[in-house]
């Protein structure tokens, strides 16, 4: 399997770029696109794009607090014992790679800003606490295991598609002829089945890809990233004693902390807030069950950041860290905007969903919907988005053709999931945590690619037969 994935990898170093080029890229691909295959002309489709250029900013915001929130959370001292723990789980290489696909699934499965955050920090910790033991693992592998597992998020309870369709007063409601419990979508067997069976291929495929061969490099966590985290680390606790003490690092002496260090330096002005937003998510729990969206994640991660901190001072500190995580996602996400702009706009992305519809059956409807969402998933790679925009087509065709709407909700949010093995939207996060260049771990993510288009599309086809 190395031998078979050396390829990929080696095309990938040499022609991916940066993140931010390939998105510039891939808006000019679109922009000709629309020019040659719909009727709007050069200034339209720039309006569409300038026009579409904020439409993420709300979605931006969400994500840059979520990479701020989950990196100050796992910077406490409490996490880090713990994934500390956890990286000192694996004995063999196969184990490190598998235990982080594992970690990043199952946090995908139950919110995905979570799984991949999680994976990345994760990835992280196992590389320093492997490299401690003596025992060799490949970084690049280690961060494509936590983006690998990522990919199977829109099956689980975070998933835009099914939560949108389930939920009361949707604008598809009338055309669907009700809700669709999350019990046709998201807890429907095959689909249970089909993620478990994804996952546990991909348990199998990444530890296989592992460097065999003296002629390829392997490249370890290096010395810098492993100093960087450590005096991070020793550089907040000297802060924190320097504030507890009064003293500064211009200072020899002291007369102690004034009113204001000790303000900054309380317990208990970081844990009012943080047993505020406590009560908060429990009531909302018990109102709304588990029903997770990006708000309740981050006030989830923001509420267990607070109350595993020591002092305000401690935690304004790790997200002041955590802050240079967050720059090519401001800078990127527009830019995706606008190529969602585009499509919208001309009508560009209807013109794709009505090919593949004119050419489906009832068996096969699920199935063509899993392929034109994987397709336009690389130009619009929002799960949520690129629901309302396929969902009205694909559910007109179900009715249609007679295929159970479920069929199609799942096959949009399959192939949502499946081509971001091959676009970096949503990597960026995981990669600033991770410290690494996305070019690194595309070839890697490629194969799973190519891996999880068998089982998503066998799954699909089952649903097609079953539903």
């Amino acid at each position: 399997m190395n031998k078979l994935a050396r390829p990929f990898v080696i095309m990938v170093e040499k022609l991916f770029p940066e993140s931010f080029v390939f998105a510039i890229g891939l808006s000019i691909v679109v922009f000709f696109a629309c020019w040659g295959l719909t009727d709007s002309g050069p200034m339209q489709i720039i309006d569409a794009w300038g026009t579409g250029l904020a439409d993420l900013l709300s979605f931006m915001a969400q994500i840059s607090l979520t990479v701020l929130c989950a990196h100050a959370l796992a910077h406490t001292r409490p996490v880090r014992r713990f994934l500390s723990a956890l990286g000192r789980l694996p004995r063999k290489e196969w184990q490190a790679y598998s235990l982080v696909v594992l970690t990043a699934g199952i946090g995908s499965l139950f919110a995905w800003a979570f799984g991949l955050v999680a994976g990345a920090l994760v990835a992280r910790q196992v590389a320093i606490e492997m490299r401690e033991k003596g025992i060799r693992v490949h970084y690049p592998l280690l961060v494509a295991s936590a983006y690998a597992g990522f990919v199977v998020w829109h099956m689980g309870y975070s998933g835009s598609a099914p939560l949108f369709v389930a939920t009361e007063g949707n604008k598809m409601q009338e055309a669907i002829g009700g809700l669709i419990p999350v019990s046709e979508t998201i807890f429907a067997p095959w689909n249970v089945i089909t993620a478990a069976v994804t996952l546990a291929a991909i348990v199998v495929l990444l530890p296989l890809m592992h460097p065999k061969d003296k002629r390829e490099e392997l490249i370890e966590i290096n010395d810098e990233a492993i100093a960087d985290y450590q005096n991070e680390q020793e550089k907040l606790e000297s802060e924190l004693r320097a504030n507890a003490t009064g003293s500064d690092e211009t200072q020899t002496t002291s007369a102690g902390p004034t009113i204001a260090q000790r303000l900054d330096g309380t317990r208990i002005l970081v844990l009012i807030p943080g047993l505020a937003l406590l009560v908060y998510l429990i009531s909302y729990f018990v109102q709304n069950g588990l029903a997770l969206n990006l708000d309740i994640v981050n006030w989830s991660f923001l509420c267990l950041g607070l109350l595993m901190s020591r002092s305000i001072l401690e935690y304004i500190k790790l997200v002041a860290n955590a802050s240079g995580s967050v720059g090519q996602l401001i800078v990127q996400y527009p830019f995706y905007a606008g190529i969602m702009g585009m499509m919208v706009g001309t009508g560009f992305i209807t013109v794709i969903s009505d090919w593949f519809t004119a050419i489906s059956t009832p068996l096969t409807l699920g199935f063509w919907a899993f392929l034109s969402a994987g397709v336009l998933n690389m130009f619009v790679p929002s799960g949520g988005g690129q629901w309302a925009i396929q969902g009205p087509i694909f559910i007109e065709a179900a009715k249609n053709l007679g295929v159970n709407p479920s069929t199609v909700v799942m096959g949009v949010a399959y192939g949502d999931q499946w081509t971001n093995m091959a676009q970096p939207f949503f990597a960026v996060p995981l990669l600033a945590v991770a410290g690494i260049h996305v070019r690194k771990i595309m070839g890697y993510t490629i194969m799973v690619l190519i891996l999880t288009f068998f089982t998503f599309g066998g799954g699909i086809l089952i649903a097609g037969a079953v539903a």
